[in-house]
């Protein structure tokens, strides 16, 4: 079959995407990635067939730009976002926050993010006529599309399912309220593309058709009556290389600090002082390994004695090698140090990585501290416990045989299959 994925030009997103993709074409199937012309050189490093669609459009950049986003180029805003905060926060699940807040995300972030490639991407798969779409769920052309072609279509998660939560708890309060007062700011904008390529909205434009969730089940949070289909979490950071050093056993127990690459790639900086926290280790009897980006070295005065400072160390490869991993609690840096059985400090800042490090220190593998409470003594503290306290590591490897269970990307393939087949 062909089977065409669809990702909005978010780096981070698409390698959530990209082990499926491998193996749908390692069992034989025609595979193509869509984004913006200027994404597809992301897309052919990681092996994969690009399809440019669309124009170009920096999304960060338009947020930048918003006099009601200010701050966003140094810090995004804590948590999740209307009407997603519903989520973190079941207190602010009212009619009016939610739609309001749909339309709201609407305005400055799906209509800007998606629109460069609606048209375009629709003609594509009018075209190429795949028997499947995978869309990540910020890349709404993806069901436009699909809906067009007559394609069975699936979101592919790189987060909690916040997005299928939040609908299916306006969808309760939609259905409560008088025909007349039933705004619904997401249908109404997809419903007009749908009918601009022949076909009018449904729901599943908004949630898919199934939706293949990386998240194992003692993490994750889920929307009731949603198809979630598991599949194992398999890294994928793109090109790199094992430094030698790595290949050496550490001498004392390792600890990686690892604040991820999504903010720096957009010129916003680390939500925590690294220097603050190498500084507080600097006494321990462990081997730091941090992963700075170059922007931000240069608040790095001096590295103690105890720490190796680098640019980029593939964290599957660090994590394996570690007794305990700092991150800023992305979904990735937390699934990929999971699938090893290493205990977590998690100190999240934006979008669902306060409730993902919620739900992690809850599962017992890991402690979570947010990204404005942190200083070097709660992370001093915070490493003593994760090294000292046996609890964290029976918990660790608990959720790394969890995940384990998981069916692989390969073995998903059959199932995608029967999926396709029934959808389309």
């Amino acid at each position: 079959m062909r089977v065409l994925f669809v990702a909005n030009p978010e780096k981070a997103h698409l390698l959530a995407m990209v082990p499926l993709a491998w193996a749908l074409r390692a069992a034989g199937h025609e595979v193509r990635v869509a984004g913006q012309p200027a994404f597809a050189d992301v897309i052919t490093q990681a092996g994969l067939t690009a399809v440019p669609v669309g124009r170009d459009g920096d999304l960060w950049r338009l947020l930048a730009r918003d006099p009601r986003l200010p701050g966003w180029t140094w810090r995004p805003a804590y948590g999740l976002p209307a009407p997603y905060d519903v989520a973190q926060f079941p207190g602010r699940g009212t009619w009016e926050h939610l739609t309001e807040g749909y339309a709201e995300v609407l305005r400055h972030w799906h209509r800007p993010g998606c629109l460069p490639m609606i048209a375009a991407l629709t003609e594509f798969a009018r075209h190429w006529r795949p028997d499947l779409v995978v869309w990540e769920p910020l890349a709404f052309a993806g069901p436009i599309a699909a809906r067009a072609c007559g394609a069975a279509h699936a979101r592919l998660l790189w987060s909690l399912d916040v997005f299928g939560l939040t609908r299916a708890r306006f969808l309760d309060l939609k259905a409560g309220r008088p025909e007349h007062d039933r705004a619904d700011p997401l249908a109404e904008w997809l419903d007009g593309y749908a009918r601009r390529h022949g076909g009018d909205f449904a729901e599943d434009m908004v949630t898919g058709q199934f939706t293949i969730d990386q998240v194992p089940d003692s993490i994750a949070v889920r929307a009731p009556g949603l198809h979630h289909v598991p599949v194992r979490y398999l890294p994928h950071g793109g090109p790199s290389v094992v430094p030698g050093w790595l290949r050496e056993p550490p001498r004392r127990p390792r600890v990686a600090l690892t604040m991820g690459v999504s903010l720096t790639d957009h010129a916003a900086g680390y939500s925590v002082s690294v220097r603050d926290l190498l500084e507080a280790l600097a006494d321990l009897d462990v081997e730091v390994v941090a992963t700075i980006a170059d922007a931000e070295r240069h608040g790095l005065a001096t590295v103690p004695g105890n720490a190796r400072v680098v640019p980029y160390v593939p964290l599957q490869a660090l994590a394996a090698t570690c007794s305990a991993v700092l991150s800023h609690g992305g979904f990735g840096t937390v699934l990929t140090t999971a699938g090893h059985g290493v205990p977590q400090l998690a100190m999240p800042w934006d979008f669902d990585g306060p409730l993902f490090a919620r739900r992690l220190a809850a599962q017992g593998a890991a402690l979570a501290v947010d990204a404005d409470r942190v200083s070097g003594e709660t992370v001093r503290a915070a490493v003593l416990r994760l090294l000292e306290e046996p609890a964290f590591a029976k918990r660790a490897d608990d959720l790394r045989a969890e995940l384990a269970a998981l069916p692989s990307p390969g073995q998903l393939v059959a199932r995608l299959e029967e999926l396709t087949e029934r959808n389309r």
